[in-house]
Protein backbone atom coordinates (compact mmCIF):
# COMPACT_ATOMS: atom_id res chain seq x y z
CA UNK A 1 0.00 0.00 0.00
CA UNK A 2 2.55 2.55 1.05
CA UNK A 3 4.42 1.78 -2.55
CA UNK A 4 1.50 2.43 -4.24
CA UNK A 5 0.77 5.80 -2.47
CA UNK A 6 4.45 6.48 -3.38
CA UNK A 7 3.72 5.85 -6.91
CA UNK A 8 0.50 7.78 -6.88
CA UNK A 9 2.45 10.58 -5.35
CA UNK A 10 4.85 11.07 -8.62
CA UNK A 11 2.78 9.95 -11.27
CA UNK A 12 2.32 13.70 -12.38
CA UNK A 13 5.93 14.20 -12.56
CA UNK A 14 7.23 14.84 -16.66
CA UNK A 15 8.87 11.61 -18.02
CA UNK A 16 12.41 11.83 -18.76
CA UNK A 17 13.75 11.77 -22.15
CA UNK A 18 15.26 9.47 -24.12
CA UNK A 19 18.69 9.77 -24.75
CA UNK A 20 21.97 7.92 -26.94
CA UNK A 21 25.58 8.34 -26.10
CA UNK A 22 28.49 8.77 -28.04
CA UNK A 23 32.09 9.40 -27.23
CA UNK A 24 33.15 12.48 -26.55
CA UNK A 25 35.79 14.28 -28.58
CA UNK A 26 39.05 14.98 -27.80
CA UNK A 27 40.00 18.00 -26.01
CA UNK A 28 43.15 18.31 -28.46
CA UNK A 29 42.81 16.04 -31.37
CA UNK A 30 44.72 13.64 -32.09
CA UNK A 31 46.13 13.26 -28.33
CA UNK A 32 43.58 11.08 -26.32
CA UNK A 33 42.24 12.86 -23.44
CA UNK A 34 43.56 9.99 -21.21
CA UNK A 35 47.21 11.37 -22.20
CA UNK A 36 46.47 15.09 -21.83
CA UNK A 37 45.30 14.77 -18.57
CA UNK A 38 49.07 12.90 -18.00
CA UNK A 39 51.01 16.08 -20.07
CA UNK A 40 49.14 19.11 -18.84
CA UNK A 41 50.65 19.51 -15.18
CA UNK A 42 53.89 18.69 -16.46
CA UNK A 43 53.61 21.33 -19.18
CA UNK A 44 52.21 23.66 -17.18
CA UNK A 45 55.05 22.50 -14.03
CA UNK A 46 57.92 23.47 -16.62
CA UNK A 47 56.18 25.99 -18.37
CA UNK A 48 55.45 28.89 -15.44
CA UNK A 49 58.64 27.11 -13.38
CA UNK A 50 61.14 28.40 -16.69
CA UNK A 51 58.61 31.95 -17.10
CA UNK A 52 59.77 32.20 -13.32
CA UNK A 53 63.65 31.37 -14.14
CA UNK A 54 63.69 33.50 -16.69
CA UNK A 55 62.48 36.71 -14.54
CA UNK A 56 65.14 34.83 -12.29
CA UNK A 57 68.29 35.45 -14.65
CA UNK A 58 67.16 38.57 -16.08
CA UNK A 59 66.48 40.27 -12.66
CA UNK A 60 63.51 41.88 -13.78
CA UNK A 61 61.08 42.90 -10.68
CA UNK A 62 63.82 42.57 -7.80
CA UNK A 63 61.84 44.95 -5.91
CA UNK A 64 59.15 41.69 -5.09
CA UNK A 65 62.40 39.20 -4.74
CA UNK A 66 61.79 37.86 -1.33
CA UNK A 67 65.39 36.81 -1.39
CA UNK A 68 68.62 37.92 -3.10
CA UNK A 69 70.35 35.38 -5.67
CA UNK A 70 73.57 35.09 -3.79
CA UNK A 71 71.00 33.42 -1.10
CA UNK A 72 69.78 31.11 -3.78
CA UNK A 73 73.68 30.09 -4.44
CA UNK A 74 74.56 30.17 -0.63
CA UNK A 75 72.15 29.20 1.34
CA UNK A 76 70.99 26.15 -0.03
CA UNK A 77 72.35 22.78 -0.12
CA UNK A 78 71.13 21.04 -3.23
CA UNK A 79 72.39 21.36 -6.64
CA UNK A 80 70.39 22.64 -9.21
CA UNK A 81 70.80 20.01 -11.47
CA UNK A 82 69.94 17.24 -8.72
CA UNK A 83 66.61 19.72 -8.25
CA UNK A 84 66.02 19.05 -11.82
CA UNK A 85 66.39 15.43 -11.67
CA UNK A 86 64.40 14.66 -8.34
CA UNK A 87 61.59 16.28 -10.06
CA UNK A 88 61.89 14.38 -13.30
CA UNK A 89 61.80 11.09 -11.21
CA UNK A 90 59.08 12.66 -9.24
CA UNK A 91 56.80 13.29 -12.55
CA UNK A 92 58.03 9.64 -14.30
CA UNK A 93 56.83 8.42 -10.93
CA UNK A 94 52.86 10.31 -11.74
CA UNK A 95 52.87 10.14 -14.87
CA UNK A 96 52.99 5.75 -14.58
CA UNK A 97 50.47 6.18 -11.42
CA UNK A 98 48.13 8.32 -13.56
CA UNK A 99 48.11 5.64 -16.76
CA UNK A 100 47.28 2.89 -13.91
CA UNK A 101 44.60 5.20 -12.48
CA UNK A 102 43.23 5.63 -16.37
CA UNK A 103 42.93 2.16 -17.03
CA UNK A 104 40.43 2.06 -14.47
CA UNK A 105 38.23 5.01 -15.77
CA UNK A 106 35.60 4.44 -18.17
CA UNK A 107 35.65 6.47 -21.83
CA UNK A 108 33.90 9.44 -21.31
CA UNK A 109 30.99 10.17 -22.86
CA UNK A 110 28.44 12.71 -24.65
CA UNK A 111 24.73 12.98 -25.28
CA UNK A 112 23.28 12.04 -21.89
CA UNK A 113 23.61 15.92 -20.58
CA UNK A 114 20.05 16.68 -21.67
CA UNK A 115 18.65 13.34 -19.36
CA UNK A 116 21.09 14.37 -16.72
CA UNK A 117 19.71 18.26 -16.47
CA UNK A 118 15.97 16.32 -16.66
CA UNK A 119 16.54 14.10 -13.51
CA UNK A 120 17.55 17.56 -11.60
CA UNK A 121 14.82 19.15 -13.05
CA UNK A 122 12.53 16.02 -11.30
CA UNK A 123 14.53 16.29 -7.95
CA UNK A 124 13.30 19.88 -8.15
CA UNK A 125 10.08 19.22 -8.84
CA UNK A 126 9.85 16.30 -5.73
CA UNK A 127 11.56 18.91 -3.24
CA UNK A 128 8.71 21.02 -4.34
CA UNK A 129 6.19 18.51 -2.82
CA UNK A 130 7.30 18.46 0.64
CA UNK A 131 6.32 22.38 0.82
CA UNK A 132 2.58 22.51 1.52
CA UNK A 133 3.63 20.08 4.77
CA UNK A 134 6.59 22.48 5.78
CA UNK A 135 4.59 25.49 5.79
CA UNK A 136 1.35 23.78 7.82
CA UNK A 137 4.21 23.09 10.18
CA UNK A 138 4.98 26.87 11.12
CA UNK A 139 1.16 27.45 10.64
CA UNK A 140 1.08 28.35 7.00
CA UNK A 141 -2.10 27.72 4.73
CA UNK A 142 -0.13 26.66 1.61
CA UNK A 143 -3.44 26.89 -0.34
CA UNK A 144 -4.42 29.99 1.03
CA UNK A 145 -1.02 31.70 -0.45
CA UNK A 146 -1.14 30.22 -3.58
CA UNK A 147 -4.61 31.72 -4.42
CA UNK A 148 -3.36 34.76 -3.49
CA UNK A 149 -0.10 34.84 -5.24
CA UNK A 150 -1.78 32.65 -8.23
CA UNK A 151 -2.77 36.30 -10.52
CA UNK A 152 0.63 37.91 -10.06
CA UNK A 153 2.82 35.32 -9.49
CA UNK A 154 1.71 31.80 -11.14
CA UNK A 155 5.10 30.07 -10.89
CA UNK A 156 5.92 30.49 -7.04
CA UNK A 157 2.41 29.82 -6.70
CA UNK A 158 2.71 26.66 -8.56
CA UNK A 159 5.56 25.88 -6.42
CA UNK A 160 4.02 26.71 -2.99
CA UNK A 161 1.09 24.15 -4.24
CA UNK A 162 3.82 21.35 -4.18
CA UNK A 163 4.76 21.30 -7.78
CA UNK A 164 1.42 21.22 -9.37
CA UNK A 165 1.73 23.18 -12.82
CA UNK A 166 -1.55 21.98 -13.89
CA UNK A 167 -1.15 24.18 -17.77
CA UNK A 168 2.40 22.83 -18.56
CA UNK A 169 2.46 20.04 -20.60
CA UNK A 170 5.08 18.76 -23.26
CA UNK A 171 5.44 15.77 -25.94
CA UNK A 172 7.67 13.32 -24.76
CA UNK A 173 7.89 10.07 -26.95
CA UNK A 174 4.61 8.60 -27.39
CA UNK A 175 2.82 10.80 -24.60
CA UNK A 176 1.70 13.49 -26.89
CA UNK A 177 0.43 15.69 -23.54
CA UNK A 178 2.77 14.65 -21.03
CA UNK A 179 3.83 16.64 -18.06
CA UNK A 180 6.03 19.80 -18.57
CA UNK A 181 8.52 21.61 -16.45
CA UNK A 182 8.56 25.03 -15.87
CA UNK A 183 10.81 27.40 -17.46
CA UNK A 184 12.62 28.55 -13.58
CA UNK A 185 12.93 24.39 -13.23
CA UNK A 186 15.09 24.08 -16.24
CA UNK A 187 17.31 26.74 -15.88
CA UNK A 188 17.52 25.80 -12.46
CA UNK A 189 18.62 22.57 -13.27
CA UNK A 190 21.11 23.39 -16.15
CA UNK A 191 22.65 25.25 -13.31
CA UNK A 192 23.35 22.42 -10.78
CA UNK A 193 24.41 20.09 -13.81
CA UNK A 194 26.64 22.84 -15.52
CA UNK A 195 27.72 25.13 -12.95
CA UNK A 196 26.88 23.86 -8.95
CA UNK A 197 27.67 20.46 -8.71
CA UNK A 198 31.41 20.58 -10.77
CA UNK A 199 31.84 23.70 -8.50
CA UNK A 200 30.92 20.96 -5.35
CA UNK A 201 33.64 18.52 -6.38
CA UNK A 202 36.27 20.72 -7.16
CA UNK A 203 35.70 22.47 -3.02
CA UNK A 204 35.65 18.35 -2.12
CA UNK A 205 39.09 17.77 -4.08
CA UNK A 206 40.16 20.99 -2.78
CA UNK A 207 39.47 20.34 0.87
CA UNK A 208 40.42 16.31 0.48
CA UNK A 209 43.81 17.45 -0.63
CA UNK A 210 44.22 20.37 1.62
CA UNK A 211 44.17 17.61 4.51
CA UNK A 212 45.79 14.94 2.84
CA UNK A 213 48.88 17.02 2.53
CA UNK A 214 48.79 19.44 5.75
CA UNK A 215 48.52 15.96 7.68
CA UNK A 216 51.02 14.01 6.11
CA UNK A 217 53.17 16.89 5.58
CA UNK A 218 53.00 17.76 9.25
CA UNK A 219 53.88 14.75 10.90
CA UNK A 220 56.54 14.04 8.20
CA UNK A 221 58.03 17.31 10.56
CA UNK A 222 56.59 16.29 13.86
CA UNK A 223 58.25 12.85 13.74
CA UNK A 224 62.26 13.16 14.10
CA UNK A 225 62.72 9.83 11.90
CA UNK A 226 59.90 10.75 9.12
CA UNK A 227 62.03 14.04 8.53
CA UNK A 228 65.11 13.00 8.39
CA UNK A 229 64.80 10.15 6.35
CA UNK A 230 62.26 11.46 3.48
CA UNK A 231 60.95 15.10 4.15
CA UNK A 232 64.91 16.79 5.06
CA UNK A 233 65.67 16.41 0.90
CA UNK A 234 62.82 19.22 0.09
CA UNK A 235 64.23 21.58 3.27
CA UNK A 236 67.72 21.54 1.56
CA UNK A 237 65.92 24.26 -0.23
CA UNK A 238 66.39 26.76 2.73
CA UNK A 239 65.47 29.58 -0.46
CA UNK A 240 62.99 27.81 -2.54
CA UNK A 241 62.86 28.47 -6.46
CA UNK A 242 60.04 27.89 -8.68
CA UNK A 243 61.25 24.51 -10.64
CA UNK A 244 62.06 23.36 -7.02
CA UNK A 245 58.30 22.53 -6.39
CA UNK A 246 58.46 18.80 -6.41
CA UNK A 247 61.77 18.80 -5.35
CA UNK A 248 61.09 15.90 -2.73
CA UNK A 249 62.21 12.08 -2.02
CA UNK A 250 60.45 10.02 -4.28
CA UNK A 251 58.36 8.20 -1.68
CA UNK A 252 57.77 11.37 0.02
CA UNK A 253 56.52 12.96 -3.70
CA UNK A 254 54.30 9.65 -4.65
CA UNK A 255 52.63 9.79 -0.90
CA UNK A 256 52.13 13.13 -0.30
CA UNK A 257 51.33 14.89 -3.83
CA UNK A 258 50.76 11.93 -6.55
CA UNK A 259 48.57 9.87 -4.06
CA UNK A 260 47.00 12.78 -2.35
CA UNK A 261 45.77 14.36 -5.64
CA UNK A 262 44.52 10.71 -7.59
CA UNK A 263 42.35 10.41 -3.96
CA UNK A 264 40.93 13.54 -4.05
CA UNK A 265 39.97 13.05 -7.49
CA UNK A 266 38.38 9.96 -7.24
CA UNK A 267 36.55 10.79 -3.71
CA UNK A 268 35.10 14.41 -6.09
CA UNK A 269 33.87 11.80 -8.68
CA UNK A 270 35.31 13.71 -11.50
CA UNK A 271 35.51 12.83 -15.07
CA UNK A 272 38.43 13.42 -17.10
CA UNK A 273 38.14 16.77 -18.47
CA UNK A 274 37.60 18.08 -14.59
CA UNK A 275 40.81 15.85 -13.52
CA UNK A 276 42.84 17.75 -16.21
CA UNK A 277 41.89 21.24 -14.74
CA UNK A 278 41.97 20.00 -11.23
CA UNK A 279 45.67 18.42 -11.72
CA UNK A 280 46.52 21.20 -14.06
CA UNK A 281 45.66 23.88 -11.66
CA UNK A 282 47.54 22.20 -8.24
CA UNK A 283 50.61 22.25 -10.27
CA UNK A 284 50.57 25.88 -11.09
CA UNK A 285 49.56 26.72 -7.78
CA UNK A 286 52.30 24.58 -5.87
CA UNK A 287 55.07 26.24 -8.91
CA UNK A 288 53.71 29.71 -7.82
CA UNK A 289 53.77 29.29 -3.66
CA UNK A 290 57.62 28.40 -4.43
CA UNK A 291 58.27 30.74 -6.65
CA UNK A 292 60.22 33.49 -4.55
CA UNK A 293 58.42 36.41 -5.51
CA UNK A 294 55.86 38.26 -3.60
CA UNK A 295 54.02 39.45 -6.80
CA UNK A 296 51.29 42.28 -6.10
CA UNK A 297 50.01 41.38 -9.54
CA UNK A 298 49.67 37.27 -9.62
CA UNK A 299 46.26 36.09 -9.25
CA UNK A 300 47.45 32.82 -7.71
CA UNK A 301 49.15 34.88 -4.95
CA UNK A 302 46.23 36.85 -3.72
CA UNK A 303 43.11 34.11 -4.21
CA UNK A 304 44.40 33.09 -0.57
CA UNK A 305 46.77 33.92 2.04
CA UNK A 306 48.61 30.71 1.36
CA UNK A 307 50.77 32.35 -1.09
CA UNK A 308 54.60 32.35 -1.31
CA UNK A 309 55.42 34.92 1.16
CA UNK A 310 53.42 32.40 3.22
CA UNK A 311 55.06 28.96 2.25
CA UNK A 312 59.00 30.49 2.50
CA UNK A 313 58.42 31.09 6.05
CA UNK A 314 58.20 27.19 6.10
CA UNK A 315 61.43 26.92 4.58
CA UNK A 316 63.43 29.58 6.98
CA UNK A 317 65.50 27.58 9.61
CA UNK A 318 63.31 30.08 12.48
CA UNK A 319 59.93 29.02 10.67
CA UNK A 320 60.39 24.88 9.15
CA UNK A 321 57.74 23.39 11.95
CA UNK A 322 55.05 26.17 10.75
CA UNK A 323 53.03 27.02 8.25
CA UNK A 324 52.26 23.04 7.30
CA UNK A 325 49.02 24.33 4.86
CA UNK A 326 49.26 23.65 1.10
CA UNK A 327 48.52 24.43 -1.75
CA UNK A 328 45.64 26.26 -1.73
CA UNK A 329 44.36 27.02 1.64
CA UNK A 330 45.21 27.71 5.44
CA UNK A 331 42.46 26.46 7.28
CA UNK A 332 43.96 23.61 9.05
CA UNK A 333 46.94 25.82 10.19
CA UNK A 334 44.33 28.60 12.00
CA UNK A 335 42.45 25.72 13.23
CA UNK A 336 45.13 23.47 14.89
CA UNK A 337 47.67 26.96 15.42
CA UNK A 338 50.65 25.81 13.55
CA UNK A 339 51.12 29.39 11.56
CA UNK A 340 53.74 31.44 12.05
CA UNK A 341 52.75 34.01 14.51
CA UNK A 342 56.18 36.38 14.80
CA UNK A 343 55.55 38.85 11.68
CA UNK A 344 58.02 40.03 9.90
CA UNK A 345 60.61 38.91 11.81
CA UNK A 346 63.84 38.55 9.10
CA UNK A 347 65.48 41.84 7.50
CA UNK A 348 65.03 40.25 4.47
CA UNK A 349 61.46 41.00 4.31
CA UNK A 350 61.82 44.19 4.94
CA UNK A 351 64.77 45.25 2.24
CA UNK A 352 61.89 43.25 0.43
CA UNK A 353 59.28 45.86 1.82
CA UNK A 354 61.94 48.57 0.90
CA UNK A 355 62.66 48.15 -2.28
CA UNK A 356 58.75 47.74 -3.12
CA UNK A 357 58.50 51.22 -1.55
CA UNK A 358 56.24 50.43 0.87
CA UNK A 359 55.60 53.03 3.32
CA UNK A 360 57.66 54.93 6.24
CA UNK A 361 55.60 52.87 8.82
CA UNK A 362 55.43 49.30 6.97
CA UNK A 363 55.88 47.45 10.23
CA UNK A 364 52.47 48.40 11.49
CA UNK A 365 51.03 47.72 8.26
CA UNK A 366 47.97 45.04 7.96
CA UNK A 367 49.29 43.03 4.95
CA UNK A 368 52.92 41.43 5.90
CA UNK A 369 54.53 39.03 3.76
CA UNK A 370 54.52 36.04 6.07
CA UNK A 371 50.44 36.81 6.46
CA UNK A 372 51.33 36.99 10.50
CA UNK A 373 51.63 40.45 12.87
CA UNK A 374 54.58 40.44 15.60
CA UNK A 375 51.96 41.36 18.12
CA UNK A 376 50.27 37.79 17.66
CA UNK A 377 53.12 36.19 19.01
CA UNK A 378 52.25 37.12 22.71
CA UNK A 379 48.75 36.17 22.99
CA UNK A 380 48.50 33.19 20.44
CA UNK A 381 47.79 29.83 22.33
CA UNK A 382 51.14 28.20 22.39
CA UNK A 383 50.18 24.51 21.00
CA UNK A 384 51.16 23.12 19.64
CA UNK A 385 54.74 24.00 20.24
CA UNK A 386 54.40 24.49 24.66
CA UNK A 387 57.40 22.02 24.96
CA UNK A 388 59.88 22.79 21.50
CA UNK A 389 61.86 25.08 23.41
CA UNK A 390 62.36 23.04 26.43
CA UNK A 391 63.11 19.90 24.15
CA UNK A 392 65.16 22.20 22.00
CA UNK A 393 68.34 20.49 23.63
CA UNK A 394 71.32 20.85 21.22
CA UNK A 395 69.45 24.81 20.74
CA UNK A 396 70.86 25.78 23.59
CA UNK A 397 74.64 25.10 23.08
CA UNK A 398 74.26 27.70 20.07
CA UNK A 399 75.48 31.35 20.99
CA UNK A 400 72.33 33.48 20.65
CA UNK A 401 74.54 35.77 17.89
CA UNK A 402 74.41 32.21 15.39
CA UNK A 403 70.42 32.45 16.26
CA UNK A 404 69.21 34.88 14.08
CA UNK A 405 66.90 36.78 13.22
CA UNK A 406 65.03 36.94 16.87
CA UNK A 407 61.47 35.83 16.72
CA UNK A 408 59.04 38.17 19.35
CA UNK A 409 58.32 36.36 22.52
CA UNK A 410 55.54 34.01 23.05
CA UNK A 411 54.14 31.24 20.24
CA UNK A 412 56.87 32.69 17.92
CA UNK A 413 60.01 32.03 20.39
CA UNK A 414 58.95 28.67 20.80
CA UNK A 415 58.19 27.99 17.10
CA UNK A 416 61.24 29.49 16.24
CA UNK A 417 62.91 27.22 18.55
CA UNK A 418 61.60 23.92 17.47
CA UNK A 419 62.38 24.58 14.12
CA UNK A 420 65.82 25.29 14.69
CA UNK A 421 66.28 21.94 16.50
CA UNK A 422 64.73 20.37 13.88
CA UNK A 423 68.06 22.46 11.49
CA UNK A 424 70.50 21.01 14.13
CA UNK A 425 68.92 17.28 14.10
CA UNK A 426 68.96 17.14 9.89
CA UNK A 427 72.91 16.33 10.16
CA UNK A 428 73.01 15.65 6.54
CA UNK A 429 71.55 18.71 5.47
CA UNK A 430 71.32 20.66 7.75
CA UNK A 431 72.95 21.48 10.89
CA UNK A 432 75.01 24.11 12.75
CA UNK A 433 76.79 25.50 9.74
CA UNK A 434 72.89 26.55 8.32
CA UNK A 435 72.20 28.69 11.51
CA UNK A 436 75.26 30.21 11.95
CA UNK A 437 75.29 31.38 7.67
CA UNK A 438 71.54 32.41 8.28
CA UNK A 439 73.02 34.59 11.22
CA UNK A 440 75.69 36.09 8.89
CA UNK A 441 73.39 37.06 5.96
CA UNK A 442 70.59 38.27 8.74
CA UNK A 443 73.52 40.75 10.15
CA UNK A 444 74.19 42.09 6.68
CA UNK A 445 70.81 42.78 5.69
CA UNK A 446 70.50 44.46 8.88
CA UNK A 447 73.49 46.27 8.08
CA UNK A 448 72.08 47.49 4.69
CA UNK A 449 69.06 48.37 6.20
CA UNK A 450 70.63 51.14 8.85
CA UNK A 451 72.81 52.09 5.92
CA UNK A 452 69.50 52.72 3.66
CA UNK A 453 68.59 55.39 5.80
CA UNK A 454 65.58 53.72 7.19
CA UNK A 455 65.37 54.61 10.55
CA UNK A 456 65.44 58.37 9.71
CA UNK A 457 62.07 59.55 10.62
CA UNK A 458 59.15 60.63 8.27
CA UNK A 459 60.09 64.39 9.01
CA UNK A 460 63.37 64.42 8.00
CA UNK A 461 62.39 63.29 4.80
CA UNK A 462 59.81 65.31 1.93
CA UNK A 463 57.07 63.02 1.17
CA UNK A 464 57.85 63.14 -2.39
CA UNK A 465 61.37 62.19 -1.71
CA UNK A 466 61.50 59.30 0.53
CA UNK A 467 60.40 56.53 -0.86
CA UNK A 468 62.40 57.38 -4.32
CA UNK A 469 65.41 57.74 -2.02
CA UNK A 470 65.18 54.06 0.07
CA UNK A 471 64.20 52.59 -3.55
CA UNK A 472 67.38 54.39 -4.79
CA UNK A 473 69.90 53.31 -2.41
CA UNK A 474 68.62 49.89 -1.28
CA UNK A 475 67.92 48.45 -4.91
CA UNK A 476 70.98 50.28 -5.86
CA UNK A 477 73.36 49.31 -3.61
CA UNK A 478 71.69 45.51 -3.57
CA UNK A 479 71.05 44.90 -7.14
CA UNK A 480 74.50 45.98 -8.23
CA UNK A 481 76.07 42.70 -6.41
CA UNK A 482 73.24 40.62 -8.01
CA UNK A 483 74.23 41.15 -11.61
CA UNK A 484 77.02 39.61 -10.64
CA UNK A 485 75.69 36.97 -9.23
CA UNK A 486 73.57 36.51 -12.05
CA UNK A 487 77.33 36.31 -14.06
CA UNK A 488 78.77 33.76 -11.85
CA UNK A 489 75.56 31.32 -12.04
CA UNK A 490 75.09 31.66 -15.76
CA UNK A 491 78.70 30.39 -15.87
CA UNK A 492 78.53 27.50 -13.95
Amino acid sequence: MANLTQLEAYSDLPPLPDYQTIPQPHLLPPIPDKLLILILPIAAYWGLSMLFHWIDTKDYFPQYRLHTPAEVSSRNRVSRWEVVRDVVVQQVVQTAVGWLLGMTEPDDLMGKEVYDIAVWARRIRIAQKALPGLLSLVGLDAVGIAKDLNGSHPALASAIMGGRYTTLQTTSGLLEHAPGYAAWEKTFASAMYWYMVPALQYGVAILVVDTWQYFLHRAMHMNKWMYNSFHSRHHRLYVPYAYGALYNHPFEGFLLDTLGAGIAYKLAGMNTRQGMWFFTGSTLKTVDDHCGYALPWDPLQHLTSNNAGYHDVHHQTWGVKTNFSQPFFTFWDRVLGTVWTGGDVSARYEKAKIAAQKKVDQENEKTTITHSKIADSATADPRPYQDDKRNASDLSSLPLKDQQPIPPPGKADLQAAGSRQQVLDDSKDGGRPVLIQEAAEEKEARSLLNRSGRRRTASSLSQTDSLKGWKDRVTGGMHGRVGAILGMESNR
